[in-house]
């Protein structure tokens, strides 16, 4: 036999099981926070932005299929920035504890459309270190690529510099304890579904009807003390009444 649930039985679904809910969905999200916090480590960034120009600094306009060309050596700028030849150098010129590997991990390497400017943003624990990495990784860039495109293209448009109060990038307390809020409340409700489903006990005469098929033709109510004096208390009444009407 198939099984339908109403809007009406959904409410009451939820409506039983608020408390879990609530308690479930608040918990989640104090988790995320204390994680937040306490326990995920605050991670900064710097950024600086290198100029692919021509190289005949004598033109004062410039040429378009200059420009474009240009532009499309910044893709493959972006490849040779991250590669070993300009890592190791600034690995060994700042004396950093890892490998070039693991500097590109934190390397990224962006443009905009059309742009003759694209920017090379590195990510730390500590905001000054970040800064440095990326200022090196600009001028190794800049002393390699002369060597290995044979072209003096690339100049150095700003350089990254640290601010008075620097603000982490990562992690972000809000979005995470939204996030933890959304997906403990889903979880939530999920469970509270389940175990409303899982819940197979009769409560009521309409789970015995759908238990057996069979229509219910009476109750028993449950009475309680003061509820069983009355009842006493009318059926002596009826009792005297009835033994006055026959005397």
């Amino acid at each position: 036999m198939e099984e339908t649930i109403s809007l009406k039985e959904i409410f009451q679904t939820l409506r039983k099981r608020l408390a879990m809910i609530l308690v479930i969905t608040i918990l989640a999200a104090a988790v995320s926070a204390a994680v937040t916090y306490f326990v995920m480590t605050p991670k900064y960034n710097a950024s600086t932005q290198i100029l692919v120009n021509q190289s005949d600094s004598k033109e004062s306009v410039y040429d378009t299929n200059s420009v474009q060309t240009n532009v499309q050596l910044i893709n493959t700028y972006s490849v040779i920035i991250k590669s070993p030849t300009v890592l190791k150098k600034v690995v060994s010129d700042l004396n950093l504890d890892m490998t070039p590997d693991q500097l590109k991990g934190i390397l990224s390497v962006s443009s905009e459309q059309d742009s003759q400017v694209f920017t090379v943003t590195v990510e730390s624990t500590k905001p000054a270190e970040a800064a440095t990495i990326a200022n090196s990784i600009a001028s190794v860039f800049k002393e390699k690529i002369q060597k290995i495109m044979k072209v003096d293209n690339v100049s150095i448009l700003s350089k990254a510099q640290v601010t008075d109060n620097p603000a982490p990038v990562s992690p972000k307390p809000l979005l995470n304890m939204a996030i933890a809020f959304v997906v403990g409340l889903m979880v939530s409700v999920g469970l509270a579904f389940l175990l409303e489903y899982l819940d197979n006990t009769v409560k009521t005469e309409e789970d015995i009807e759908k238990l057996l098929e069979l229509p219910v033709l009476g109750a028993i109510t449950e009475i309680n003390g003061n509820e069983q004096k009355v009842v006493k208390q009318d059926a002596m009444q009826q009792q005297v009444r009835s033994d006055q009407i026959e005397a």
